[in-house]
């Protein structure tokens, strides 16, 4: 088996990713760095996943986001 040691999200859930992004910035800032309406419309991590999981162009602005934070937190 190999692993992914360069790959920041190997083994990260989309579902952990949005929850750690939510706490980190909130629903209003999350919106503000990534405009998607499932951010700014009664967000919920549920609608958010399903929009994020339908849409790879937001998924990959979503987990760019993330990456930028766990890299600024090292």
């Amino acid at each position: 088996m190999t692993t992914q040691q360069n790959n920041p999200l190997h083994g990260i859930t989309l579902k952990a990713i949005l929850e750690q992004l939510v706490e980190h910035y909130g629903w209003e800032e999350l919106d503000n760095r990534v405009r998607i309406n499932c951010f700014s419309i009664n967000p919920s991590i549920n609608s958010s996943l399903k929009f994020l999981r339908k849409t790879p162009w937001a998924r990959t602005r979503v987990e760019e986001l993330y990456v930028a934070i766990i890299q600024t937190q090292k």
